[in-house]
């Protein structure tokens, strides 16, 4: 299989992994096409930065389109950092906002096992079980997993004020078409533990486990999908 010119170039700058590493993360920045029943809602645009030898952030930024601002805030902002320790993703802060544009500022304290902070005009003070994850740090422990062959089954999620039970699952193999040309994917889905709504993602592990698209689904329908653009 040949992929298209932008998509090697891809491969090359963003997702080029070690050879000694499989997981061996390397920064990229990556947009995506949001669409809600067949209309473009907006785009998402994802990137992960490295900050020094074992410390990360990775950032993601949604900006509505059209009649879909009146439903969202111009753009939706999540952002975490986080360290790499024995091969171990451990956040040390997440920032964000929502549509309602209150915003949640916490910080992971590994020594104290607290997490404190505000999400949403709420204090935050939680214990901090080990291998605990923020909505964003979740997505790269995700990839290594699959890298690895080994993603973890139940994982702890800090969700604003909240600590979570997601569960992870692989559930196969898909040939699909996407901007950057046919691409083999591996798909997996997380969900919080007590029901309602289920991610399922694609991702390549030819484009260095890069997701290539994804859609949240709830009561079995999909609400919106993410496309990855050749942008």
């Amino acid at each position: 299989m040949r992929l298209p010119e932008r998509a090697a170039l891809l491969i090359a700058l963003t997702c080029g992994l070690a050879q000694a590493d499989p997981v061996d993360l390397k920064p990229f920045k990556a947009t995506y096409t949001i669409e809600w029943k067949g209309i473009t809602a907006g785009t998402s645009v994802f990137e992960l930065r490295r900050e020094g030898e074992d410390r990360y952030s990775y950032s993601s930024t949604n900006v509505a389109r059209g009649m879909f601002k009146l439903a969202f805030s111009d753009a939706i902002t999540q952002s975490s950092t986080f360290r790499v320790v024995e091969g171990r993703v451990m956040p040390q802060s997440f920032r964000g906002s929502d549509e309602k544009e209150r915003p949640t500022d916490l910080n992971f304290d590994w020594q104290r096992k607290r997490v404190t902070g505000q999400a949403k005009g709420h204090a935050v003070d939680l214990e901090l079980p080990d291998g605990a994850q923020d909505p964003m740090s979740l997505q790269i422990a995700s990839l290594r997993g699959l890298a690895t062959g080994n993603l973890q089954g139940t994982v702890h999620l800090v969700d604003s004020d909240k600590l979570k039970d997601y569960e992870l699952r692989l559930e196969g193999n898909a040939q699909i078409e996407t901007a950057l040309g046919t691409l083999d994917t591996i798909i997996y889905t997380s969900r919080n533990a007590t029901g309602g709504r289920i991610t399922r993602t694609w991702v390549a592990p030819a484009l260095g486990y890069l997701p290539v698209k994804a859609e949240r689904i709830r009561d079995g329908k999909v609400e919106f999908t993410i496309l990855i653009r050749a942008d």
